[in-house]
């Protein structure tokens, strides 16, 4: 069943329809970039230092695209490679630590919940932060592990892969385990014992540490100078290199809530804490059969479930005091589902109602889905799905608000994928309505393969809403011609990846940007409304990329029949300011 969770996860991330708008297609250009200007320390976007993130990830798609090509399937590899490593490795650390059944059960939770399924559906690298944290966190108790008989060789696997993390996701990569084994070690009484710390060989592992991630963070600071700026403000218009940028500015102030630009939401409180519901659902229901295991470190599992729980807690803890997103706390998964498939193994009252509890909510959403297939049965689907689609921006800070974007009309383009999410949950229900222990466990993970399935083939009817590919490729056999992208880079990301040019941005110095803007010898690719007038009246043509919504305000600008419909899609249109020989009409 793990090695089917596996092939799911290969097909449904490599297959996505194409790379989205926002962070997708981001990366992707980024790690294109610099493939293509062989620098891999300084990320770029359209000529613009990008000095946000960690880089192993670029460098990891870049690798991808050097093997097989830069297309959207291969920027995703990794991600690919990640979560199966990620399911493998909670499974090993499960059977390490309970046994067989429930290592087994651990993987088949982490492989097939919710939350690892939606979150790795964007190029972010927290699925590969997540497997070098749970990594770390086996190597720390086999290190300190009497029994274990190469002590050393796992205390250089910790460090190896903190060293790891800090190139994923900077210093939450160490902090988390780290802050985990110091919250174990203080608990069970080891803290202060000189034979623990001999085992963790930390100056050694320092060492290693730094082997690993000094390098790039040394070289990023010397091509991004000043070296040493310790302003402690965040304000518009200032540049104070890469090390200032990188550390006060993205760790310390954006964890106090006073970075700039203030270009993220935070996830309100009680909405992070619950959501892990719905993350580790289906498996989540099984989470009060856990409060009736052992946690006393005085054997192998009970050391496991302690760490899991100093694991957990930090995280969520950590996060409830600064600013949130709901993919943030994916680090803790692996230690959930090590909880879980503990409880599963041990059975009991609370597992066989935990799994009837399942069966009523299999049915319930059954139920519902296929009222919606119904409602939608006789509806017309003209065009593409954007049209039948509402707008709730207030929602879009929640991984799920563009649900509450959907209509019953749009559910007239989502027929099959209700068909078979309908299918899934009745496939769910039958599986969990008499069978008990692993059987039913096998009917759950086997629905959520089945939903997977259908929340694939629902990506595709959103596809033109999500990425601008459409345009892109419609661009790409137009006339040559000045591209312009109205507003955020992010807005309209994939465009850059799928035409491979840069652009100029109309309106667009804020967000993601505005830092890189102001360093020496940035290229001046910002444009306001005046700018792009003088553009649009020349002779030489031009081409826009903005939202319908937006056109209203060029109208005031230039005459309607000057802006001319290439292309649209997904409420975005391809402007030029002359007409094609296709004669297409101006925008009315």
């Amino acid at each position: 069943m793990l090695l089917v969770a596996a092939a799911v996860y290969a097909g449904c991330m490599i297959s996505p329809p194409s790379l989205m708008d926002d962070v997708d297609a981001v990366q992707a250009q980024i790690a294109r970039n610099m493939l293509a200007s062989g620098d891999f320390v300084t990320a770029r976007l359209d000529g613009i230092p990008y000095l946000e993130k960690a880089p192993l990830i670029y460098w990891l798609i870049a690798g991808a695209f050097k093997i097989f090509g830069a297309t959207d399937w291969s920027a995703r590899i990794p991600m690919v490679v990640g979560a199966i490593a990620l399911a493998w490795l909670t499974t090993a650390f499960g059977i390490w630590a309970f046994g067989r059944r429930a290592g087994f059960y651990a993987g088949l939770c982490i492989s097939t919940c919710f939350g690892l399924f939606l979150f790795t559906r964007i190029l972010i690298p927290d699925v590969m932060l997540t497997a070098s944290i749970a990594l770390s966190m086996w190597a720390f108790l086999r290190a300190i592990d009497e029994m274990e008989a190469h002590p050393r060789w796992w205390a250089f696997v910790m460090a190896a892969s903190l060293g790891t993390s800090l190139l994923f996701k900077s210093l939450v990569g160490v902090v988390f385990p780290v802050a985990a084994a110091l919250i174990y070690l203080g608990w069970t009484g080891q803290i202060f014992r000189r034979k623990v710390w001999k085992s963790l060989h930390p100056w050694s592992g320092l060492l290693v540490v730094l082997l690993i991630a000094a390098p790039w963070h040394v070289l990023a600071t010397l091509r991004n100078p000043p070296y040493f700026d310790l302003t402690m403000r965040s304000a518009a218009g200032e540049y104070h290199g890469f090390l200032w940028f990188y550390f006060i500015n993205e760790q310390l102030f954006r964890f106090l809530n006073m970075r700039y630009p203030r270009d993220y939401d935070t996830v309100p409180r009680v909405y992070f804490w619950l959501f892990h519901l719905l993350w580790l659902f289906p498996w989540s229901v099984y989470f009060p059969a856990v409060a009736k295991l052992s946690f006393k470190p005085v054997d192998r599992a009970g050391k496991t479930r302690l760490l899991a729980l100093c694991w957990t807690g930090f995280i969520l803890v950590f996060f409830t005091f600064s600013t949130t997103q709901e993919y943030y706390s994916m680090p803790c998964y692996p230690a959930l589902a090590l909880l879980l498939g503990s409880g599963m193994a041990a059975g009991g009252d609370l597992i066989r109602y935990g799994t009837r509890v399942l069966c009523g909510i299999f049915i319930a959403t059954a139920a519902a889905v296929l009222t919606l297939y119904f409602l939608a049965w006789n509806l017309p689907a003209p065009g593409d799905i954007s049209s039948a689609l509402s707008s709730n921006p207030g929602a879009y800070k929640l991984s799920l608000g563009h649900m509450e974007d959907l209509t019953i009309a749009s559910f007239a383009y989502l027929r099959l994928p209700l068909l078979v999410a309908a299918f899934a949950f009745l496939v769910g229900a039958a599986g969990t309505f008499r069978a008990k222990g692993q059987r039913a466990f096998l009917a759950v993970a086997l629905m959520a393969i089945l939903f997977f399935q259908a929340a694939r083939i629902a990506m595709a009817a959103f596809d033109p809403f999500l990425s601008s590919r459409p345009l892109a490729e419609t661009l790409r056999r137009a006339p040559p011609g000045q591209l312009i992208v109205d507003h955020h880079y992010y807005t309209f990301s994939s465009i850059f990846f799928y035409t491979n040019r840069t652009a100029l941005l109309l309106n667009g110095r804020f967000n993601n940007l505005v830092y890189g803007s102001y360093a020496p010898g940035a290229p001046n690719v910002f444009i306001d409304d005046g700018q792009w007038k003088m553009l649009w009246l020349q002779p030489e043509r031009c081409y826009l990329v903005i939202t319908r919504e937006a056109v209203e305000r060029l109208k005031k600008l230039v005459e309607p029949k000057l802006l001319t419909v290439v292309a649209e899609s997904g409420g975005k249109l391809l402007l030029t300011n002359h007409a094609l020989l296709t004669n297409h009409a101006g925008v009315e």
